[in-house]
């Protein structure tokens, strides 16, 4: 029997990877390999923060110990100082740091001149590949005790000068406008992109009806960049427990007097490994952050989700 044209089923046809996609591969495969060597490779290494680690027994021949290496750090004199900055700068740096580079990326966002926009992007990005060590000095040039840049100028008009290094006091403030200036010009890119893809049609009816610049910002600007604020925001308390190591170790030139506002979770595990090697007390600490990061994550998800659904990360 002869087959009609309408009888005859097409066979699908196996859809090729255009080229276009084959970049989007290349680009992720490092990526994605630094994320598996480096995030899951490593995750027999948890098994330190349960055991007597020793280097001579190695991972699995140590002493199992349960939850004694947590204990150590719950019940220490310095476990409530510790939390306590590291919750504490942190949440100055989220909010500070979200503060600056929204307000930055509205201004790029207003600014009419491609000239000027790149050149003040460029300036703006440069610190951002200066590392922590360079700033140290940079920072301690401006505030050294005797001959420091701003206590000389103090000195010019007869003003007693500033023991920086000796008052913990002031370094919250020195250090959130160091992390601001260093990571506002890279922060801000992601919120300028999205300012770009903003129809500029609303902001053209805004005007229409009579808006003000600054009405323009707070009923059109920040309501289109909410749900990006949001998870921005999730993923930052997620990570609260994380401190820039760099920037708490070489800006306080690692000051025992500074301890009280500057000691960190990650700078106190460097010295305890430094001085007396102890790989089980900062693997049960690393451990626990991660634990701790995961419950606020899903516990700033789920308030989020609360209040807005459209604007939960999950």
């Amino acid at each position: 029997m002869k087959l009609k044209k309408d009888d005859i089923i097409p066979v699908k046809k196996r859809r090729r990877i255009g080229g276009r996609e084959w970049q989007w591969i290349q680009m992720s495969i490092l990526p994605v390999l630094h994320t598996f060597i480096f995030c899951y490779c490593t995750l027999p290494g948890l098994l330190i923060a349960f055991k007597d680690y020793r280097y001579i027994d190695g991972i699995l021949g140590s002493k199992w110990v349960g939850f004694d290496n947590f204990k150590f750090f719950v019940l220490s004199n310095d476990c409530l100082r510790l939390v306590r900055n590291t919750i504490g700068l942190n949440g100055l740096f989220i909010i500070t740091s979200m503060i600056a580079q929204i307000a930055l990326a509205i201004i790029f966002y207003e600014l009419t001149s491609r000239k000027a926009l790149k050149a003040y992007q460029t300036i703006l990005i440069t610190p951002h590949f200066i590392s922590w060590v360079t700033v140290g000095y940079v920072v301690y040039a401006l505030l050294q005790p005797q001959y420091g840049l701003i206590n000389n100028m103090l000195a010019t008009f007869g003003i007693e000068g500033i023991q920086f290094y000796n008052e913990p006091a002031v370094w919250p403030a020195i250090l959130s406008f160091a992390n601001i200036w260093k990571g506002v010009g890279m922060g801000c890119i992601i919120y300028y992109a999205t300012l770009m893809g903003i129809d500029s049609t609303l902001f053209e009816a805004a005007r229409v009806d009579g808006a003000t610049k600054l009405q323009e910002i707070r009923y059109v600007t920040l309501p289109m960049l909410s749900r990006l604020i949001v998870l921005q925001l999730i993923m930052a308390i997620g990570g609260i427990f994380n401190s820039d190591f760099g920037l708490f170790y070489q800006l306080t030139r690692d000051s025992g007097v500074l301890y009280e506002t500057t000691d960190v979770i990650d700078t106190y595990l460097y010295r305890t490994m430094r001085v007396i090697g102890d790989m089980k007390l900062s693997s049960a600490v690393g451990f626990l952050k991660s634990v701790v990061g995961f419950i606020l994550v899903y516990l700033t998800n789920f308030i989020v989700r609360k209040y807005d659904e459209e604007l939960s990360l999950f």
